[in-house]
């Protein structure tokens, strides 16, 4: 039988996610178990990391497991992913060895790799992490790929915590685009899309042009958990209605998808809409709105100090809550 992997909450139930909420909740008012006692979990990363790689490693400790953490490319081989590829470049071995070595050694593997930025038509297929899922024998967690699902549980936790609710229903919630002086990963953006409107609220995607909308495949994921859950999802290109009358404000920055591996021809259209910065004067037009980021956050740049340092926000909670979600997914998986 195949393992239950973590790659998108969408493969999740509504009420699948609740309880691993609510074991995380459990962890966050006592952080030390046995859930894990006798397993590891093999971290491997693609790419640089710091809360993700902290909270992961520090998770299986406390539940008393051990992790071994991996950089292939730097401290471990480089690995090939394509199916039938002649390996006479940098590669040292295929995925379909890598994974079930690492599954005969580790009872999980967490995989963080990024998109390539270069033809989205094939970072979309997320060929990485699908690999280790389909090779291994053991559960897969994604660390963040083209989409973040562990980032969205910490999210939707945070926001619970601060609404004192975990009926999310009729919050209006704004996604927006910022600033940033380089084209970044659309994955947290498509995972607040899928989060928020999962959890019924009312989602207005603010981007600065039409070509800053996300993926088709999550656009519609959007579409039909709002349909599901009782919320709303609305695009829309005007800061002032946006933001008026929010009750959530979630910040990220991402590259706008026609132009991936095309960058300086985006480049001027992203240099013309630095104003989309979250700043006091938006959030006043909020309904006392709570504000947060995936972190790490560029300030000024894409929140201001006065934002980042008022009540509202909420990020620093949300960043502790990747510890305590983590763990509940890894206790999930590793049964």
């Amino acid at each position: 039988m195949s393992p239950r992997h973590f790659l998108t909450t969408q493969d999740w139930s509504r009420a699948e996610l609740d309880a691993l909420l609510a074991q995380a909740a459990a962890f966050k008012r006592a952080r030390l178990g046995r859930q894990l006692e006798g397993r590891s979990i093999a971290l491997l990363f693609f790419n640089s990391s710091m809360r993700t790689r902290t909270s992961f490693e520090l998770g299986a400790h406390q539940l008393g497991g051990k992790a071994i953490v991996l950089s292939p490319g730097k401290d471990a081989w480089p690995i090939e992913f394509d199916t039938g590829a002649v390996m006479d470049g940098e590669a040292e071995e295929h995925v379909t060895e890598v994974a079930r070595v690492l599954s005969r050694y580790v009872d999980l593997i967490g995989v963080r790799a990024f998109p390539k930025f270069r033809d989205w038509s094939v970072d979309r297929e997320d060929k990485v992490i699908r690999a280790f899922a389909k090779y291994a024998t053991v559960p897969v967690i994604n660390m963040e790929t083209i989409t973040h699902p562990c980032q969205e549980l910490a999210h939707v936790m945070a926001l619970q915590e601060h609404f004192g609710t975990t009926d999310l229903r009729g919050k209006k919630y704004v996604l927006t685009w910022t600033w940033h002086p380089r084209p970044l990963n659309t994955a947290v953006a498509n995972s607040a899309l899928l989060i928020a409107t999962r959890y019924g609220m009312d989602v207005t995607l603010l981007c600065p042009t039409p070509e800053y909308a996300l993926d088709e495949r999550y656009m519609a994921f959007a579409r039909e958990n709002a349909a599901e859950n009782g919320g709303s999802l609305t695009v829309s290109h005007d800061i002032e209605s946006a933001y008026r009358g929010a009750h959530a404000v979630y910040a990220k920055s991402w590259g706008a998808l026609p132009y991936f591996g095309r960058w300086e021809q985006e480049k001027p259209i992203r240099d013309a809409h630095r104003h989309f910065i979250v700043d006091e004067a938006k959030m006043a037009l909020t309904d006392g709105a709570a504000f947060s980021h995936c972190l790490p956050l560029r300030r000024n740049v894409k929140a201001t100090d006065a934002v980042m340092d008022s009540p509202a926000c909420i990020a620093i909670d949300e960043a502790e809550n990747r510890l305590h979600v983590q763990k509940a997914i890894m206790a999930a998986l590793a049964g």
